[in-house]
């Protein structure tokens, strides 16, 4: 009740704050109402970054967790500020729309968590994980995770896994990692927002799906680390590429980044090769049109939704990335991210001089 009463005070500050034409901090431009939507991976991040924003400059942000798909469609719609997404945009997805710049948020990883009585520590290899999700390890007590888990008791009962209804960042996540480590996941069902999985329960958002497995017994699901920490629901070790057994934290997420970044951030950092990584981690984005004026858009609403962005690379929030379970961005990132928001213009003009 208590987090509940501070977030309707700071709406309520921010809203005041934009009546009364905004505050000192916003170089004396009117505060704004900003928009967004898109994953529900960094929503719990999201929600301290944009309360904190708001008392700051006194700008109000909305965004809705509708999953990385419906956020990018808002987008490409021009009906939003910016998109939300952890699956960075196609070549492709790129042609169909006006010029766009990623702007890198935080890290986080995407678990495989579990309900089972009694058993508070479980092994799984990636290529297990894919004949899961394929319904092709259809029990507990199978063979191969009975052979990872020696000394743990798995029940003789049947495995339900969970999976995502909408289109999704943390599915492509999932699935561009089982891509890597099963060639049979690569051939039947391949990597995307939205996959056929061939058996299991469907649940909408990071949300849902944690719900799911929190409540029935024997589920098995993906999920963004955060809800599953949020409700204490057991998550396991998986092999990465130097067969290790990692858990997710910010220090084996922090380190699936060590690798080369390519200058657009467009990049997977699943299966990293380097030591102690979590195999399942990733980026997730906030992804903007790089000429603001649509949409009727003013020149101070662009300016706000570049306030925004930067304040998300200032060292002071992604000091806040670990309080809440995900990982901040390494400086090489942030210092890509920056350059970017110099290339966003309006009217063709460069909004940061």
């Amino acid at each position: 009740m208590k987090k509940i009463f501070s977030s309707i005070m700071t709406l309520t500050l921010a809203m005041a704050m934009a009546a009364c034409g905004g505050s000192a901090t916003n170089g004396g431009r009117k505060a704004q109402e900003l928009s967004g939507a898109g994953a529900t991976f960094p929503l719990p991040f999201y929600n301290v970054v944009f309360e904190h924003f708001a008392q700051l400059k006194g700008d109000v942000v909305a965004y809705g967790g509708i999953g990385s798909g419906g956020g990018v469609r808002n987008l490409r719609d021009k009906i939003v500020d910016f998109a939300g997404s952890d699956a960075f945009l196609t070549d492709k997805e790129m042609a169909d729309m006006a010029p766009v710049v990623h702007i890198p948020t935080c890290m986080g990883a995407v678990v495989v968590a579990y309900n089972l009585e009694g058993v508070k520590e479980l092994k799984l290899t990636g290529q297990v994980v894919a004949d899961i999700f394929a319904g092709e390890i259809k029990m507990w007590n199978d063979a191969r995770l009975v052979a990872l888990n020696p000394g743990v008791t798995l029940p003789a009962e049947a495995i339900l896994p969970v999976f995502r209804s909408d289109g999704s960042g943390t599915t492509f996540v999932f699935t561009d990692y089982l891509t890597k480590v099963s060639s049979m996941w690569a051939g039947k069902y391949g990597a995307g927002k939205s996959v056929n999985f061939p058996a299991g329960q469907a649940a909408k958002g990071n949300p849902g799906v944690a719900g799911v497995i929190s409540q029935t017994k024997n589920a098995i699901g993906y999920v963004g680390s955060e809800y599953a920490f949020a409700q204490k629901i057991p998550c396991a070790r998986i092999e990465n590429a130097r067969g290790e057994f990692v858990l997710p934290s910010s220090a084996t997420i922090s380190a699936a980044a060590s690798g080369d970044i390519p200058a657009d951030t467009r990049t997977s950092i699943t299966n990293a090769e380097a030591v102690g990584a979590y195999p399942i981690s990733t980026f997730t984005w906030l992804i903007i049109y790089k000429e603001q004026n649509y949409a009727g858009r003013s020149k101070e609403q662009a300016a706000a939704t570049l306030d925004l962005l930067q304040y998300v690379l200032s060292d002071e929030v992604q000091g806040m990335a670990s309080e809440v379970h995900y990982a901040p961005l390494p400086e090489k990132v942030k210092g890509l991210g920056r350059t970017h928001l110099k290339t966003v213009t309006y009217n063709g003009v460069a909004i940061l001089q």
